[in-house]
């Protein structure tokens, strides 16, 4: 991914009039934000359908080119990254949610696309049973499903124990915040964040400058959400945040855990109103959690991946699969080309042929079929 394009991204996210869907729609439609800024006097020419709203919009590009470039020097001074739809590093469980954004920074060691990724959410105010549960459900997924990736908020309570305890269990973890990356909030959790730089990291879409406003919270929980495999709720009062990223979670079809409580308990009782209202499985152990996603345990992690002889294909993937060689790689920007199909929906596909041990990933976004 070339500077410029992340620019232009950073660019495009700052339009007036665009917000997280637009963006995302424009992004694909066009196949890139340089696509994109070059049309700026031009959408129609490659959206004809294009809204004058929209058209408008788009020709205000050149307003936000010296703020992205700013940007684009702070995250360089930093050693942040930043990822669009189009980067084979971008969470790709996020490729599924239709309101994903179509740029993130990440400062750490990048493991965003862990094989199995579990969000962890609960209350600010939560209780000592809560904590020392949060910490033996962490603990315990660690012997049994060794390359999982913890994910949650860095806030307060249940936040903050998830993270300490993916930490002393030795899984990776990211923090999404709600706000830029030239700082911590709260800055209490400062040291916690830092040693996450080292196995995790922390990601936002916000740019720096951004403060942590109330209404940034709400939004950023949906990358919690949409990032994982499933999200487990542990402690929850009846009007929590947490209750928010649950509805998230399942509005994307991920799959919701809580632990119950005692109904006289008052952080128990939004963990209590999902299980009762069937939002949420009920679980006790880190044991439930593996069986209910059929995760597989430490010993068959271990086998080597090996290409099944008969793999079963798409439409898609053979379509692709077919572009490719043994013997030549190929750049994600010419399937694109080739294909006329968007980034993300490319990007996905890899991400299965990989899995299925039939293609692999080299440097520089270019990927090889395996022979």
């Amino acid at each position: 991914m070339t500077d410029q394009e992340i620019i232009y991204t950073i660019a495009l996210t700052r339009l007036p009039q665009v917000g997280l869907i637009i963006a995302r729609k424009l992004y694909e439609s066009a196949g890139s934000a340089t696509t994109l800024y070059q049309h700026r006097h031009s959408l129609r020419d490659i959206l004809p359908d294009a809204t004058p709203r929209l058209v408008e919009a788009v020709s205000h590009f050149d307003e936000y080119i010296a703020g992205a470039e700013r940007e684009m020097d702070f995250i360089g001074r930093k050693g942040i990254k930043a990822y669009t739809l189009a980067d084979p590093a971008y969470p790709r469980r996020l490729l599924d949610c239709h309101d994903s954004p179509t740029l993130i920074f990440h400062c750490g060691t990048g493991l965003m696309n862990q094989q199995h990724t579990l969000s962890i959410v609960g209350s600010r105010r939560c209780t000592p049973y809560g904590r020392d549960m949060c910490r033996a459900i962490v603990r315990d997924l660690s012997q049994m499903v060794p390359d999982l990736l913890i994910v949650s908020g860095l806030a307060y309570g249940i936040d903050i124990s998830a993270h300490r305890a993916a930490i002393e269990a030795g899984l990776p973890t990211i923090a999404v915040l709600a706000h830029g990356l030239d700082r911590i909030y709260p800055a209490t959790h400062r040291n916690t964040a830092v040693q996450m730089v080292n196995n995790g990291g922390l990601m936002t879409e916000y740019p720096s400058g951004t403060t942590p406003d109330r209404m940034n919270f709400v939004q950023r929980n949906r990358i919690v959400a949409g990032m994982a495999d499933a999200t487990l709720v542990v402690e929850s009062g009846e009007h929590s945040g947490s209750l928010i990223t649950a509805d998230m979670a399942l509005s994307y079809n991920r799959d919701v855990f809580a632990m119950p409580g005692r109904v006289c308990d008052e952080m128990s009782q939004g963990c209590n109103i999902l299980i009762k209202k069937q939002k949420a499985q009920l679980i006790q152990t880190a044991e439930d959690i593996v069986t209910a996603m059929n995760w597989n345990t430490q010993q068959n992690k271990q086998m080597p991946k090996q290409q099944t002889l008969f793999p079963e294909l798409t439409t898609d993937e053979q379509r692709i699969l077919n572009l490719m060689s043994s013997d030549e790689s190929i750049q994600i920007n010419q399937i694109v080309t080739l294909t006329g199909m968007n980034y993300s929906a490319i990007s996905y596909i890899l991400y299965e042929l990989e899995c299925k041990g039939i293609v692999e990933l080299l440097g520089g976004a270019r990927y090889r079929k395996l022979t």
